[in-house]
């Protein structure tokens, strides 16, 4: 069985996947990464944003030399067809700092033949707001936004690996938080502080406990198919194409 490596941002994304296993704490590039280990996978929560991602794909690499890698996690809609804890597997994942575009190895995966392996999915370097949701859509024909992939697949090229993007849906297109951008530090989203800046505006409280309970359902979504295609080694094929390696276009 392929040794499998998934990359997530935050750890509430993977926990229903990792609770059981085993963990060991790493130091890379003057951080302690916590892997999760497990019979058929390992699994890592770097943090938010490109640079965590990189520096987990990288340790990844290093410490367990995987042979595909993984990334995971929760998405922004960026069209009104996808909802909440639908579960995308997209074929393009689009950088959208410089523009450029990254073939994954879902095409040869049973997955890929539906619509939800069809997609493209772009990675921005902050949280999108609603307009800025609708303007990826508009510039890029992407179906829906997270901030990490890029990272991760520019990895999988640079180490020759397989890639493949899973992403669930936790905000549909119109839904924002106003002002959840400025939480984020260093990878982290400072939660005190968020829960400071909530406490005094009850008219966010609504839109804090949809967006907790829709990431909830997102992440168990993401899990279960995370674990049931692991098991049964359908996440990619053997001998299929590594990151970067032109497939035919399937969008």
């Amino acid at each position: 069985m392929p040794k499998i490596a998934i990359i997530a941002a935050l750890e509430r994304e993977l926990s229903p996947l990792v609770k059981t296993w085993r963990k060991t704490a790493v130091q890379h590039e003057v951080r302690t990464f916590t892997f999760y280990e497990s019979t058929y996978a390992i699994a890592v929560c770097g943090g938010i944003g490109a640079e965590s991602a990189r520096r987990a794909a990288e340790a990844l690499v290093k410490y367990y030399s995987p042979d595909i890698l993984i990334s995971a996690g929760v998405a922004g809609a960026l069209t009104a067809e996808l909802h909440v804890a639908e579960t995308i597997f997209p074929a393009v994942v689009i950088d959208t700092t410089d523009g450029s575009r990254h073939e994954t190895t879902i095409a040869n995966a049973p997955v890929a033949r539906t619509a939800l392996g069809r997609t493209i999915l772009a990675s921005f370097p902050a949280v999108a707001t609603t307009a800025q949701k609708h303007q990826l859509a508009k510039s890029y024909g992407a179906h829906a936004v997270d901030m990490e992939a890029a990272a991760v697949v520019r990895a999988a090229e640079k180490y020759n690996l397989r890639f493949v993007a899973v992403k669930a849906i936790s905000d549909e297109l119109e839904f924002e938080i106003p002002g959840l951008a400025r939480f984020v530090q260093n990878g982290q989203f400072r939660t005190g502080a968020f829960v400071a800046y909530i406490i005094v505006r009850p008219w966010l409280w609504l839109a804090v406990f949809r967006l907790a309970r829709n990431t909830k359902l997102a992440s168990e979504n993401l899990c279960a198919w995370l674990r049931e295609s692991a098991l049964t080694n359908t996440i990619v094929a053997e001998g299929s194409a590594r990151a970067g390696t032109p497939v035919p276009p399937s969008i």
